[in-house]
């Protein structure tokens, strides 16, 4: 069975946007070493799950190209099939992705579907939503050394109080701290 990933940036308080959606407390640029683990948890993936807001932007982003980044990952990301949930798309309005309405039963079809890990990259009701219904079995918090006291929280109706255990602690030189988490298993 395919593992269900989340990678998602995170402010050491928590929020993975301020309240009006600012990613402006992201630290970049990243250093060498955070580029080789994002690039090695990445390598894996066979498809990637997106929440309608974030594929609005995501997807655009990485089809025009950005002169800042790697070819071969603009290629990765452009040619990784998608899935965008949804439940105000009726079908995809962009290349290599299709839209799904039922986020529990779509993702346990790709679960049991052969081929590469499945990658979520955040946003907010998808993040929560996700964790609410168990669905994930690694979270990859990259905690950015920032604090801003307000904001979209990853952890934000949740449901249920949720237990986890700590895979791994990775700190980078550039500040940052990558935190994988999986489910405790009960």
């Amino acid at each position: 069975m395919r593992k269900f990933k989340l990678q998602v940036q995170t402010t050491i308080d928590g929020y993975m946007s301020g309240p009006n959606g600012e990613m402006d407390w992201m630290t970049l640029p990243w250093s060498e070493d955070l580029a080789s683990y994002i690039e090695a948890l990445n390598e894996p993936i066979g498809t990637i799950v997106l929440g309608r807001k974030l594929a609005e932007g995501f997807i655009p982003h990485w089809a025009s190209q950005p002169a800042d980044e790697a070819q071969e990952g603009i290629d990765r990301i452009n040619n990784t099939p998608k899935v965008v949930i949804s439940t105000t798309l009726t079908e995809s309005p962009w290349e290599n992705t299709v839209v799904a309405s039922d986020l529990v039963e779509t993702i346990r079809e790709l679960k049991a579907q052969p081929g590469g890990d499945i990658i979520a990259y955040g946003g907010g009701a998808l993040v929560a939503s996700l964790i609410a219904e168990g669905l994930l079995d690694e979270l990859h918090l990259i905690v950015n050394p920032t604090a801003i006291g307000a904001g979209l929280p990853v952890f934000g109706a949740t449901g249920s109080n949720q237990q986890f255990d700590l895979v791994a602690a990775t700190p980078f030189e550039c500040g940052i701290v990558a935190l994988q988490y999986a489910p405790k298993k009960s």
